[in-house]
């Protein structure tokens, strides 16, 4: 049987993997399964798979279920799920019976849970809802008639992308005691710790291995917004007691992990406190749980520990995966490198090793007590599958073994299409790496260049539905990591902090040259599109060429002025950029010298222009005014606005009827103009 070119509909035939965790003893993995199902719904369900490939549906119904974990004697399995109305947390009896909720909370928003070593406690973090929009207030201000209420902020920090407006509303670390829960569900006031140490409520932590406490992660500063990083450990007694450890310097720190002996307290960071961007390679230190001079691990290797690689059939995630081997002997990590995600190791004594080798993308999940790896699994041509990395018979390598096989009845009809890796040599000697997928049949093919969001993260060797779907129509997709990219070095990333559209322009144009020089490519047909930083540079490209048939620029960023405040992340004055949006003239220059509406005069490409409302990461106004100065100038545009109810990462996590929509917006708008 012949098979049949991809389709935008074939998202909805997709099946989303993530989340992998061992049992404890060695058991089967717990993962969670999504996929889109009748009326637009996500449906998300936990499941279980074997050694054998044996999968088995552990949840059902209304409610979804995500974030699974197993208890530490892996007789239960806790659960997020908003299955009676408000989010809870549950437990499911793994040898039998049905989940019940073991929290009574109110309205509000989970982090992440942790169940403690001696499996009496669950430590998570939680954010209650603003109290004036609860749905028990929105019900009874819509009876009465009322008005909806106004926003009252105090602080700067009240929003974040695809979370929304929280105000001034804090995450906290609670601790409660899982044998009281059983009786009835655990209310907020019932905690055993209740720790509230950071001014904007962004923790991360881990259990002590005698369970007689945590060490958090957070900022010391008073005001994190407007200062240098100063990210501190604490440990944090379930008595309530509070001790930063001392000695450790400033900069960023989270992921703290405590090795199985409990002596030594891993972290993810660096000591640079100015680098508000992450241009410098987050690295991995080891201290003393008593605090003291941290030990660099990874600064003598040129990796970034922290690197997202982006894709259209998981979040994009920024990162790090630090998992402690059961004898102390270091710490296995998700490590990323020339568009590859590899199983890695750091030594105890510092030092770093890829485990594993090859043209995929690992995302980590866990490690069992019998030292299988966890893992989902990516190619190109294959949707992620839940993994195992094992010893290979023979040579010893490891090697991933995919256990699940949900995406294999789309495989055996469809036809993916295998990407050619390229290297292009740019401007300073830089070589540009990346691929190209050909369509099937005969050149020369009109061409789609694809630039990454970030812009400090990679494109890689991992599934995009996209980009079949483009190469399915006929075009033969274009992408690479230019300058800026994360996986290819310090200095490759750190190339255009505050300086967008020069090294990374350059690299650009010496792709867009390769093109124009390969006889399998059209170069009279060509478009460029891009989101977020994609879109920030495809505006530049059309503000400074006309080789481009057609652009599409999807939740960009084309004035700097206006974003420096009303991102989600506002800008500091002189931090990543230089100036400041409410200073003096020359601080405003800076930032116009680097927008790209600056060089708007004269644009002549068409262009297609997406964004959705509810985007606080690269507010729908800097896609207003792209549009504002198309229209003004005649250029050939059009313009997609996606519901507020929608954010910046509607083409990875939006609903599926709405990015159904995006994919034929962006193949009609390519087909009129090529």
């Amino acid at each position: 049987m012949s098979l049949r070119p991809v389709t935008p509909e074939d998202l909805l035939r997709l099946t989303f993997v993530g989340d992998p965790q061992p049992h404890p003893h060695g058991g089967p993995i717990l993962f969670q399964k999504k996929h889109y199902g009748e009326k637009n719904k996500t449906v998300t369900a936990l499941f279980t798979v074997d050694a054998a490939g044996t999968t088995t549906q552990l949840t059902r119904g209304t409610g979804g279920a995500g974030s699974g974990r197993w208890s530490p004697d892996g007789h239960l399995i806790s659960f997020e799920s908003t299955r009676e109305e408000l989010t809870q947390l549950f437990l499911l009896p793994f040898d039998g019976g049905e989940a019940f909720p073991i929290t009574a909370f109110p309205e509000g928003s989970f982090g992440e849970h942790k169940w403690s070593p001696d499996g009496h406690y669950i430590a998570l973090t939680v954010r209650e809802a603003i109290p004036a929009f609860t749905k028990e207030a929105t019900k009874k201000r819509e009876s009465e008639g009322g008005s909806i209420p106004p926003v009252e902020i105090d602080d700067i920090w009240y929003r974040l992308d695809g979370d929304g407006y929280f105000a001034g509303q804090r995450y906290a670390v609670y601790v409660f005691e899982v044998a009281a829960a059983l009786g009835a569900p655990a209310k907020l006031e019932q905690a055993k710790l209740k720790y509230t140490g950071c001014p904007i409520g962004m923790y991360s932590f881990d259990w002590l291995p005698d369970s007689s406490g945590l060490i958090v992660a957070h900022t010391a500063n008073a005001f994190p917004m407007r200062e240098t990083p100063n990210d501190q450990l604490y440990r944090v007694s379930l008595d309530g007691e509070v001790t930063q450890l001392p000695g450790l310097p400033k900069g960023e720190k989270s992921e703290p992990r405590v090795s199985p002996d409990g002596k030594w307290i891993a972290y993810a960071g660096d000591v640079d406190e100015n680098d508000p961007w992450g241009t410098r390679n987050t690295r991995i230190y080891r201290v003393s749980v008593d605090g003291g001079a941290p030990i660099d691990l990874t600064g003598a290797e040129d990796y970034d520990m922290a690197v997202g690689t982006l894709s259209d059939t998981a979040e994009a995630s920024f990162g790090t995966k630090l998992i402690w081997a059961s004898d102390g002997s270091g710490l296995y990590v998700q490590l990323a490198t020339r568009g590859e995600i590899q199983v890695g190791f750091v030594a105890f004594d510092g030092g770093v090793s890829l485990l594993t080798e090859g043209a995929h993308a690992i995302s980590l999940g866990g490690i069992s007590a019998d030292g299988r790896i966890t893992a989902t699994l990516s190619t190109p041509v294959h949707p992620p599958e839940i993994a195992v990395v094992v010893a290979e018979l023979g040579t010893g390598r490891l090697v991933p073994k995919i256990l699940t096989g949900f995406n294999q009845p789309v495989q055996d009809e469809i036809k993916f299409l295998a990407p050619s890796e390229i290297e292009v040599a740019s401007t300073d000697g830089t070589l540009v790496h990346g691929w190209v997928i050909l369509p099937e049949g005969d050149g020369p093919h009109p061409v789609c260049l694809n630039i990454h969001g970030g812009p400090h993260a990679q494109y890689g060797w991992t599934f995009f539905h996209e980009f079949q779907v483009q190469a399915a129509a006929g075009y033969a997709v274009v992408y690479t990591n230019p300058r800026g990219s994360k996986g290819y070095g310090e200095a490759h990333c750190a190339a255009i902090r505050g300086d967008w559209g020069n090294k990374d322009w350059d690299d650009v144009q010496a792709v867009t040259a390769w093109i124009q020089s390969n006889p399998a490519l059209d170069s009279n047909r060509m478009a460029v599109m891009g989101g977020s930083y994609g879109g920030y540079m495809t505006n530049w490209a059309i503000g400074h060429t006309d080789v481009f048939r057609c652009a599409i620029t999807d939740r960009c960023v084309s004035n700097m002025v206006s974003m420096a405040g009303n991102s989600d992340f506002a800008f500091n004055k002189d931090g990543y950029f230089k100036g400041v949006a409410w200073g003096s003239l020359e601080d405003i220059r800076e930032l116009w010298r680097v927008s790209p509406l600056a060089y708007f005069e004269g644009v002549k490409t068409p262009t297609l222009v997406i964004h959705s409302v509810g985007d606080l990461r690269c507010n729908v106004e800097q896609s207003d005014q792209v549009f504002h100065a198309l229209q003004q100038q005649g250029v050939p545009s059009r313009y997609v606005r996606y519901p507020v109810t929608t954010s910046h990462g509607l083409s990875r996590s939006g609903p599926a009827d709405l990015r159904l929509h995006r994919l034929h917006e962006y193949l009609n708008w390519i087909r009129r103009w090529m």
